[in-house]
């Protein structure tokens, strides 16, 4: 029996991948280890989303094979897409396993194994862009039994100007329902009651599929809704563009469904979006989260901003700040500019200097601390659900915490049990800034 570690960077997608990987080797017969010292087989789901993150991608294949020289070191995923020859050269390397190709990474061992690392002939890194099949990976089991993130949707076809993904993920592909129905079912009945719809661009979900036979996200989550024993479904990162009238009132008449948006901006400033190559411009994104503001009753409404692109000046800066101030969003993921090998912002004159990104960064996320716990407040007094999921100590005391529908943090008092389960209270109080006080 051969040991075998895995280690993931990355994305939500790209951690179902590695469990869905780590699945595959036990089903073959292969012992799962911690990534320490001792293993035969190292994998490294890398991440290529940045220059950064090609660097760690880099530093974990050399630190697996400097834990064990002889073991069989494998560079899976985006990286691979985005460095493929120059992996190929790394002695530190020993397989690469491209994205569309990690179904198959149990054969590709066995023949690497058989023929002594000699392995010219076949073919483990496609050219990502020229094909339209989705690879079906797939779980049955995951180590939280609370909420398990399901993969439903890979690839992108937006090109935005700082982003390499649609390059090493390639075009949009979506999963068949009846695949996505039947896992969660299966997941289900392993005590899972929460799912969390997962994607590249999880707003493109069914574009790709034959006329005639055309889905939408609505379409797969109204199938979802049916699931007997499932509690909640969640979605992950939205276009704006995807929430219409329409589409947000459906949702609302589905209990299920958890009042938690997150709708990607990245800019409130129409000249930076432009550079920027998003296909929307401030007050559209505005109407969407009026839109979901009419549909739901408070609904938690989160994004992601990012500081310093090329040109962003000091006024762009300030008309983003003040939209973003506007909104009130609940959460915002504040990132600083990291220009990406590969890309049109890369060669974009005006780049910032990295002192400004960081101090319009730290302005944003002093902003966002201020309207999280406005929002995080806006429950005192009311009741609220929380699906509990691990024990908590504060100040000295024993707690049981999970979230919300809308995906904040709650606590109860201790007691036995209650991992997994439902809670009803009141929230009484906040215990600290981030974590709401709920007396069932």
């Amino acid at each position: 029996m051969r040991k075998a570690a895995l280690h993931n960077l990355g994305c939500k997608v790209n951690s179902y991948e590695t469990e869905a990987m780590q699945q595959l080797l036990e089903n073959a017969g292969y012992e799962i280890v911690p990534f320490t010292e001792g293993a035969d087989v190292y994998i490294i789901n890398t991440c290529s989303v940045t220059n950064i993150a090609d660097r760690k991608s880099r530093q974990m294949l050399h630190r697996a094979k400097k834990m064990n020289p002889d073991a069989v070191v494998v560079a899976a995923g985006c990286y691979v897409q985005a460095a493929g020859e120059e992996l190929k050269k790394d002695e530190a390397v020993d397989l690469v396993v491209g994205n569309n190709k990690k179904t198959e990474l149990v054969s590709i061992l066995e023949e690497y194994f058989a023929c002594t690392g000699e392995m010219e002939e076949l073919e483990t890194v496609i050219d990502i862009n020229d094909t339209r099949e989705y690879e079906n990976l797939s779980i049955d089991r995951i180590a939280d039994h609370t909420r398990a993130f399901i993969k439903v949707q890979d690839g992108c076809n937006q090109f935005c100007s700082y982003c390499i993904i649609p390059y090493t993920r390639g075009r949009v592909r979506s999963r068949k329902p009846g695949e996505v129905v039947e896992e969660i079912k299966r997941l289900t009945a392993s005590g899972f009651q929460e799912v969390v719809l997962t994607g590249i661009h999880l707003s493109s979900y069914g574009k790709d599929f034959p006329e005639g036979e055309r889905l939408s996200l609505l379409d797969l989550i109204q199938a979802i809704h049916e699931v007997e024993g499932l509690k909640r479904i969640r979605l992950g990162s939205l276009e704006p563009r995807i929430v219409t009238e329409e589409f947000a009132r459906a949702l609302a008449q589905l209990p299920k469904m958890c009042p938690h948006f997150h709708l990607s901006l990245q800019s409130g400033c129409d000249a930076t979006l432009k550079r920027m190559n998003r296909r929307y411009t401030t007050e559209e994104y505005l109407e969407c989260c009026r839109t979901l503001r009419r549909a739901f009753h408070n609904p938690a409404i989160t994004t992601d901003v990012i500081v310093g692109f090329p040109g962003e000046t000091k006024e762009e800066f300030e008309e983003t700040r003040k939209y973003l101030e506007s909104i009130r969003f609940y959460e915002m993921h504040v990132f600083k500019y990291s220009r990406r090998n590969g890309t049109k912002a890369a060669e974009m004159p005006d780049q910032i200097e990295e002192s400004v990104k960081t101090e319009r960064s730290n302005v944003l996320l002093g902003l966002e601390k201020e309207m999280s716990l406005e929002y995080r407040k806006s429950f005192l007094g009311t009741e609220a659900e929380v699906l509990i999921e691990e024990e908590f100590q504060w100040n000295g005391k024993n707690y049981m915490i999970g979230h919300t529908m809308e995906y904040v943090k709650a606590a109860i008092p201790f007691e036995e049990g209650l991992k997994g389960r439902m809670v009803k209270g009141i929230v009484a109080e906040m215990l600290n800034n981030e974590v709401l006080f709920l007396k069932p």
